[in-house]
């Protein structure tokens, strides 16, 4: 039997005895439902393949970009843990891991990668260590070759009901279609419609991306026109196989509409390369307007996270490439950058719009009430940088006096990780259990009411929210 802390059944609950009580019946509602999982990076064809993981660095380390940039940080040479395509020694990368492993003290990072050891492997995090790298990657190995440990056998351990992935709109979504279609795999992997590929001007592959986007959906049509008609087109063609929401990825928050005319005129120089970075900003601002259009007729929930500096370190852009630890969150504006497409969208309450941020000073003073008054709009759980402990406690606090608990996205662990999940949402499950006990334990509300509370937040918010 473990003694490791990572296994203690009153972590992260309240310290107070008489509130970890009530926290403890609280969780006893939610910690064995099912996962429900409406944002995520997973690659679909993990499932269809059903391989198994190549080894303990493939699955752990390299891909996570929460972990290396903690490595990253203290001196190690990212090509060293295998990001971004480069080979690298696994067992070294591994040793290199457990070596810095103190660095993860106090982490979210550190708080998951426990959980996942403790209760994914059952190894002992407490354990990890340079002297025991090499005994544990030995572990893990052999765990990683039981047929219990591949992709599909490891969504049912997890108890995963519904897994969206994050998918070019040009994809031809055959491996989602294939698990659909598949009576032995029960958990509902849908795709989710990320355009933003196809909306920056600034980024070089622009031109060539709309240009393959409009050959292939555009119904014939060239210019703005085709653009729009193959979004349309490509939009349809997710929800055909599935899909629930559409995903963007924006630099800020503006919504304001172009005419036809003026969206043409920016267009044209965006396919030239000539668009200034104000331009492409001024289109991406269209864009998520159009998006929203484009939303009230097909019904697609709308998920926008703004506000992060990309691919911040211009070496490591070019060494290792996107997504790799090295996006970076500036301040936001949304009460006036939202109001051109809330004002003409937002009293539709059968538009959803989930508003995500990584700027904490944002909820209490603008997502809070845009969510307080909207019939469309959601706060977004926190994310990226904010998705830990500490956080999501704040999270809480910063919305409801405002929004109550109905206006809620439900978690969202937004993973690369796909054996942080599960620890992800359990931590989630703590956090919502310990903050409503306290609500319980001031007198604010009724014991039976919270219980009510956390299973509509774990459960009932990301289906509602979804439209799952």
């Amino acid at each position: 039997m473990s003694t490791s802390h990572a296994a203690h059944p009153d972590r992260l609950l309240p310290a107070d005895p008489g509130t970890r009580d009530i926290a403890r019946r609280l969780l006893a509602h939610v910690e064995d439902l099912p996962i429900i999982s409406p944002h995520g990076h997973l690659d679909p064809a993990m499932f269809t393949a059903d391989e198994p993981f190549p080894n303990p660095t493939a699955l752990l380390i390299s891909p996570d970009h929460y972990l290396t940039r903690v490595l990253h940080t203290a001196g190690v040479d990212l090509a060293d843990l295998g990001v971004g395509g480069h080979e690298a020694d696994p067992r070294e990368a591994w040793r290199i891991f457990c070596a810095h492993w103190h660095l993860y003290a106090g982490t979210a990072t550190g708080y998951w990668v426990e959980q996942e050891f403790e209760h994914v492997f059952q190894i002992n995090p407490d354990r990890i260590s340079a002297d025991n790298a090499d005994a544990i990657y030995d572990e893990l190995t052999e765990i990683l070759a039981r047929p219990d440990f591949r992709p599909r056998a490891l969504a049912e351990d997890f108890n995963l009901e519904v897994l969206a992935t994050t998918d070019d709109p040009l994809d031809d979504l055959a491996h989602h279609k294939a698990l659909a279609e598949d009576p032995t795999f029960t958990p509902r992997v849908l795709p989710t419609f990320r355009p933003d590929a196809y909306t920056k001007m600034y980024k070089p592959e622009f031109a060539d991306n709309v240009t393959t986007l409009i050959e292939a959906a555009g119904d014939g049509q060239t210019g703005y026109q085709g653009y729009l008609a193959a979004m349309r087109n490509r939009r349809q063609y997710f929800l055909d196989h599935g899909a629930t929401s559409s995903d963007h990825g924006t630099h800020n928050a503006d919504t304001t509409p172009l005419s036809d005319a003026e969206a043409q005129r920016l267009l044209d120089k965006g396919m030239r390369g000539e668009a200034t970075f104000e331009e492409a900003l001024a289109f991406e601002a269209n864009m998520t307007y159009r998006f929203a259009e484009m939303s009230q007729d097909d019904g697609l929930v709308m998920t926008l996270h703004p506000g992060v500096y990309r691919n911040h370190s211009t070496g490591a852009f070019q060494k290792f490439g996107a997504d790799v630890g090295h996006d970076i969150p500036f301040q936001m504006e949304y009460t006036r950058s939202l109001q051109p497409m809330l004002s003409d969208f937002g009293e539709n309450k059968d538009f959803h719009f989930v508003i995500f941020t990584i700027d904490e000073t944002t909820f209490s003073r603008e997502i809070a009430p845009l969510a307080g008054y909207y019939p469309s709009v959601y706060a977004g759980a926190p994310w990226w940088f904010i998705d830990e402990i500490d956080a999501m406690s704040r999270f809480r606090s910063y919305t409801t006096g405002t929004t109550g608990f109905s206006r809620y996205s439900g978690f969202i662990d937004d993973t690369r990780a796909y054996c942080s999940i599960p620890a992800r949402h359990n931590t989630s499950r703590r956090v919502e259990a310990g903050y409503l006990a306290r609500l319980v334990a001031e007198h604010r509300l009724t014991e039976d009411r919270a219980a009510d509370i956390i299973v509509d937040l774990i459960d009932a918010s990301p289906r509602r929210v979804f439209k799952l």
